[in-house]
Formats: structure tokens, sequence, C-alpha cells
């Protein structure tokens, strides 16, 4: 969809390929070429090459976000330098460009404050939602009701999975899953069908809240980012003329680049708000989130992350004292593992080296996993809505027997001696110390783990000074439970999270080996808990610094710095053996088209000519209008080369690149002459910068809009005051590894490939993002490797 590098389909034949379609499209081309204007045969000779490119690239334009199989663009992140831009900016006075920067920081402000309040808001009805449903199933269990509390923790979870099945599958598909992949492809430059909608976002919090108040073993956590990324993005729509919601200043923000840098702060931000951890948030943005940075992007997103900090502590503070119903007696997401002894010896790094060894092993079998339920899920959830929700009912009662059937496997404990009567059994909705179906003085400890939220089920295995709690054979059934639960609850049509099923399945697994080690170790059970979920979380999402200190910051345990930085590195380095991180699994598998910091080897065989693809359909400086509608009936293409030709220049030069955005923008001014004269003062008066500027979701001129009467079409429009006279450029001898780092570093949409040598058309092709993919170079030299090996 990018350009006319590619033969682009309409949506109807998206999925159509071979000869048919190109035969097809050739035809159209002949006629195209036969109403080219009135130019001599020595100009249609030079223009030809260029028509004549049979090489076209069939990469998929389709991807799958969310649940929903969704059209993609890129995004525009280059700054289009046409007269028009080049005139406002420099009748922008120093008072402007002030408002411009303040501006940015009141945005960043108020990222800051809606994504704190939504963290809040989704914590708040979350551990209200979920504790008076525990509370109901322990009060049942405490009056020898068992197969009522069954029949309760059942319909109430079956009643919550529906409600978020129902707004996924029939509101807003894309809300569906973590989030994290398809914010990750935004800020890469790929743009979706509403990915970053309001009904996205309604759907992402609440979907979220009924999710995971369900009793699925899903987190909160990686929703959160896409919650806080749709934010940043109503933010920075521009406003909205419908509603009578514009101002002047907001103006500046109707563009792809800073859009992109609002939403790096909205990611940040849900990070921060998820875990309460602002520092985390910002290296999180940094290492997995964003593709392109910089050292003013970091102030900003620090800035932004310390603000949601600020309102998670004031509204835990309010709460604390009870007024938030159940809500707010434990802190936000924090396990404090303080207490416990933190020195270590020589035998403990064995231990944590060996809990970095299978925790790779453990994350990459689970990436395995993941990929195949992924692609088993899809097939039913293209049947139709109706599937969705069942198949997510399905997995909701499958997820409420093993929650309430498994503890029943659990032999009752005898009450430590050491502690009061009424922290043991556990009365209310939490604690260490579980009731269920045990007598008086005894406790269930894998019903503390299961009948409990997420959070507080961690929070139970991070506890120090417990090293006798649980059994081994309750650490073993609740990490197998867990790790087959998140495997097949992810993917399904709700909002859901991969932190916490990873964080539970990998602490599990470390307080195991916490305890198998007993005497030998001089480090507390809780603490292996910890490197456990590091080492899990490290094997699956292969990210180092960020994870690092999110668990610091949710841990409060400075001290436990270097192991953790050592199971992490350890378990990272054993996983990418394997396979890749889930996240850059997810988007592949999405078929999103994400382009890596690096280019693949093979690359350096070839060179930019090799992959160009067309056909390439140019403009004339003065273009006549029928032309032009032809093309963009023709096309789907989004970028156009403009060729000045003689008598406008001695010979045929390329004047620039002109998006169809702002082509179908000026047909609607209808500034148009009868004569092929250059006509860019009128253009320049008629129109203002701001009228080309980039339209919030969904709107912007469409080429149904346009109402272009027959006499019209054979008149002429001047494309000069539109044209981006400044496009990157590369010769097409350039090497196509060193042309994809470029494009990806410059966060480029499209990349004119020039001749070397003269003589030639001005032009030789476009790359695009497409144009890089390993499908479409593999499919036309599958050779190259086995060369480069």
């Amino acid at each position: 969809m990018d350009h006319g590098s590619r033969g682009d389909r309409e949506e109807n034949d998206i999925e159509v390929e071979g000869g048919g379609h190109n035969g097809s499209f050739e035809s159209e081309r002949r006629k195209f070429v036969e109403r080219m204007g009135s130019g001599t045969s020595e100009d249609h000779n030079l223009r030809e090459p260029l028509l004549l490119k049979c090489r076209t690239n069939t990469t998929s334009q389709i991807a799958i976000v969310g649940a929903n199989i969704s059209p993609i663009e890129s995004l525009d992140y280059e700054i289009v330098e046409n007269e028009l831009f080049k005139q406002d900016w420099r009748a922008r006075r120093k008072v402007e460009i002030f408002q411009y920067v303040v501006l940015k920081w009141t945005l960043a402000l108020l990222i800051g404050v809606l994504t704190g309040l939504a963290a809040v808001f989704c914590n708040f009805f979350v551990e209200n939602i979920a504790g008076f449903k525990l509370l109901l199933i322990n009060n049942l269990m405490l009056n020898d009701r068992h197969f009522m509390g069954f029949v309760a923790n059942t319909s109430i979870n079956l009643g919550l999975a529906i409600l978020a099945a129902i707004l996924c599958a029939y509101i807003a598909p894309a809300a569906a899953g973590s989030g994290i992949p398809e914010v990750k492809a935004y800020l890469n430059g790929i743009d979706a069908h509403s990915i970053l909608a309001p009904s996205t976002l309604f759907v992402k919090i609440f979907g979220s809240i009924f999710g995971v108040a369900a009793g699925f073993v899903v987190g909160k956590e990686g929703p959160m980012v896409h919650t806080g990324a749709c934010i940043a993005n109503l933010l920075g729509q521009g406003g909205s003329k419908k509603y009578h919601l514009t101002w002047r200043w907001l103006r500046y923000f109707k563009n792809d680049r800073d859009r992109r840098d609002l939403i790096t702060c909205g990611a940040a931000a849900g990070v921060a708000g998820a875990f309460r951890a602002p520092v985390g948030g910002v290296l999180f943005a940094l290492e997995e989130a964003a593709s392109w940075w910089r050292s003013a992007l970091l102030w900003r997103t620090f800035f932004t992350t310390a603000v949601v900090a600020v309102v998670l502590r004031g509204f835990i503070e309010f709460c604390r004292s009870g007024r938030c119903g159940l809500f707010g007696q434990g802190g936000l997401i924090m396990f404090d593992v303080n207490s416990a002894k933190n020195s270590y010896s020589s035998a403990d790094l064995l231990a944590v080296i060996f809990l970095g060894v299978i925790g790779g092993i453990f994350g990459s079998f689970y990436n395995y996993l993941v990929d195949k339920v992924l692609r088993t899920y899809s097939i039913i959830n293209e049947r139709g809505p109706i599937f969705k929700v069942l198949l997510v009912a399905a997995v909701s009662l499958l997820t409420s027997c093993c929650s309430y059937g498994l503890p029943w496997l659990s032999h009752c404990i005898p009450c430590p001696s050491y502690l009061e009567a009424d922290r043991c059994p556990t009365v209310g909705r939490s604690g260490n110390y579980k009731n269920f179906q045990c007598p008086a003085g005894h406790y269930n400890d894998l019903a503390s783990l299961f009948l409990n939220t997420n959070d507080d089920a961690i929070r139970n295995l991070f506890s120090s000074g417990t090293s006798k709690e649980f059994h081994l054979s309750t650490l073993l059934v609740f990490f197998v439970a867990i790790y087959c639960l998140g495997i097949i609850t992810y993917g399904i049509a709700v909002p859901s999270g991969l932190f916490i099923p990873v964080i539970l399945a990998g602490a599990s697994y470390g307080r195991l080996v916490g305890n198998l080690l007993g005497a030998l170790s001089g480090l507390d059970a809780g603490l292996f808990a910890l490197l456990g979920a590091a080492s899990f979380l490290g094997g699956t999402m292969r990210m180092t610094v960020s994870l690092c200190v999110i668990l610091l910051e949710l841990t409060n345990n400075l001290l436990m710095l270097p192991l953790v930085m050592l199971v992490l590195l350890i378990s990272k380095t054993v996983a990418d053996s394997f396979n890749q991180g889930v996240y850059d699994q997810i988007v592949k598998l999405k078929g999103l088209p994400y382009l890596e910091a690096h280019a693949e080897p093979y690359m350096k065989n070839l060179v930019a000519s090799d992959v160009v693809s067309g056909p390439l359909i140019t403009f004339s400086g003065v273009e006549k209008v029928g032309n032009i509608m032809h093309a963009l009936r023709l096309t789907r293409h989004n970028g156009f080369p403009v060729i000045d030709e003689p008598p406008l220049t001695p010979a045929p030069e390329l004047c620039g690149l002109v998006l169809r955005s702002h082509l179908l923008v000026l047909l609607k001014g209808k500034k148009f002459t009868k004569q092929k004269t250059m006509a860019g003062s009128d253009i320049m008066r008629r129109f203002k910068a701001h009228d080309f500027a980039k339209a919030g979701s969904g709107k912007g001129v469409k080429l149904e809009d346009l109402d272009i009467e027959e006499e019209e079409m054979e008149m002429f429009v001047d494309l000069h005051p539109i044209t981006n006279t400044s496009p990157y450029t590369v010769v097409e001898t350039m090497s196509l590894a060193k042309a994809a780092v470029l494009f990806r570093q410059l966060a480029l949409r499209h990349l004119c490939v020039v001749p070397k040598t003269p003589g030639r058309p001005p032009i030789v092709g476009i790359l695009t993002r497409h144009d890089f993919m390993p499908e479409h170079v593999l499919g036309l030299y599958p050779h190259v490797v086995n060369r480069h090996k």
C-alpha cells in the first residue's frame, strides 16, 4: 500500500495472485500510457521504460491486528519539504515555536495523568470484582457448600469472560491480545485500521478488567501498554472538527512524526502504570517498543512516567485506609522482598546459573507452543465473532475447573505455630493461608495460589521467611498448570498480557528450586522465586535492561541487582539459540512487515535495483487532471515521482515525490488551468500547509469524495507546490543491505532509486518496506541464501 513500487491490489483483489491479475493490470497500463498527455513521442520513449516494469511485489498487505484481519499501511514519518511547508515554516514566529514546545510537554503531562488514572481504574475494579467473587467462594466453602462454591466460581468467571469476549469480538477486535506487538509495529512505521482507535481503548480497558477478574491466566500489564498508546494517539489527533474540539495550536501535531513520539511516551507510561516502575517504563520503550530514539524524546518519556508514578502513589495513599473497597491494601503490584537475607556464596551463583539455563529452555519452548496455539486459534477466529466467544467460554470453563479442582489434590497442612489464629487460616479474600476444604487450624497451600488474584499469588510466591509454606508437589502442580493455561489462554479474544503468566510460572519453579536446595543455599525461597521469574521473563521476552529494572522496582530490592542481571543474561543467551523473543515471533506471525535494525546477510549480494518492483507511474510537474484521476483509480500507491520535462527543463529531471493524500486535497480544491502552465502562486494563495496535514483516524479526503466534471478532466494542475523536492534517494548500484539500514534508520516510507548513468529516465523505481521483506527478496532470488552460506 505504500508506493507505486508494487502491484497494489484493491481490497476485493487482495488475495489474487498469478498472471491473471498482472495481465489485467497490463491492459489498464497500456490505456494509461495512451492517456498520458500530449507530449512528443520522444517524451513517451523516456517514460516508457518506467511503465513497463513487469516485476511486481506480491507480499501480503493484510495482517492480523488483535484478533481481526486488517489491511495495513505505512506511516509518513519523513518531513515533506514542499513549497507549502517551507512557506509555513518561514512564517512561524518565535511565540508559535514556543507554543509548540510547551504543547509537547503539556501533552506528555496529560498522557501521564490519564494513563495513571486508567491504571488505577483497572486495578480498582479488578481487585473489587475478583475480591468479592473470592469472598463469596470462601464463605461457601466455610459453610461446607463445596458444590455451590464450584458453581459460583465457574458461573461468575464464565459471565465475566463472555462479557470481555463480546466486547472484543463485536466492538473492537483490535483490542484482543497483549497489544504490545501492535504498538511495536506502529512505532516501526506500520499502521492498521483501529489499531489505536478510541473504540480499541474502551474495549482494552473494560475487556482487561473483565478478563483478569474472570480468573484467566493473563495480566493487565501488556494491555496497559496498548492503553497508554491509545491515550497518546487520542491526544495527538490534533483535535476534532466533528465535535468542535479544535484548537489552533493542535494543528502542529497533525503528522505521523509527532504522533510517534507521543505514542512512545504512552507505551512507556503504560509500563509505568502497570508495574509502578517509571524507570523501567522508559527502558522498556527504549529497548523493546521504539524503533527510533533521541535524547529529547528520552526527557519527555521520563517526565511522562514520573507523572504516572505520582498519580499512582497519590491514589494508593488515598485507598490505603479502606476507602476504595478491596483495593489499596497491599499497594499496587508491589512485591516487597526486602526482609529476606541478601548475602550469597559461590554455591548460590551455581544455582542462579542453573535457573538461567532452565529459564531459557522453558522460555523458548513456551514461545514455540504459543506460536502453535496462535496458528490454531487463528483458524477458529476466522470463522466469525460467535466462534471467538465460544472459544473464550471453553477456555474459561477449563480454567475454572483447574483453579477449583486442582486444590482438592493438595493435603491440608497445619498452620505454623508462630502465626496468630487470625492469620492462619486466612478468612479474607487474600493471604498465604487459604482454608478451602480444610478443618480449623489448617490451610490448603494450592488453594492459596489458585484461589487468589494473580497479583496476590505472586506476592505469596515472593514472600520471604516462609520456606515450608508450599510443598514441592504443590509448586510442581502449580507450575505445570500455569504454564499450560498461560499458553492456551493467550490468543483468545480478550485483552491478555503475558507478563503475569510468565512471572507466575517462573516464580513457582524458582521457589521449587529454592526449596530443593534448602540448607545448601543461603538465599531465601522468596528470592529464588524472584530469580525464577526473571529467568522465565528473559527466556520468553528476551529483554534484559528493562526487565531487570522493572523487577527491581517491583520488589524494592536493589541488593538483588547482580543476581537478576546474571540470570537474565544467561536465560536470554540460552533461549536465543532456539528461537526469537515472543513479541518478535508474534509480530512475524501476524504478518506485520516489521523492519529489523539490521539487514539480512544475503542482502549484501544484491543491489537496490534488483528488488525494485513495478509498475512505476510518474507525473509531470504540470499534469492533466484526467491522468491523475486515472492513476489514483488504477492503483493504491501512496507516492508518485514527479518529473519535470521540456520545455520546463532542458532534459527530464526528477522534481520530487508527491503523496496520494496531498493529491486528493489538491484535486478537491479544483485549482486547475486550461493550459499546461505553472500556477504555483495561485495554489500557494489558495492553500495552507495545514490543509495537507495528516487527518485523524479514518478521516481525510477519499477518492470517492472528489467530484471532478468531464471538462475538468482535460484541464491541468501544477504539482510543484505540494511536491517534496528533497526525497531521499539512492543510486541503483547501492548495496541492498545499506539501503535497508538507511530506510529503517531514517524511518522512511519511500526511497527513490535513481540511475547511475546519464541519458536514462531520471528514476529507476521506488523502494518501500515491502521490497525489503524476505519473502519478496528470496522469492526473486532464492539462490542468494545458498551463495552467502
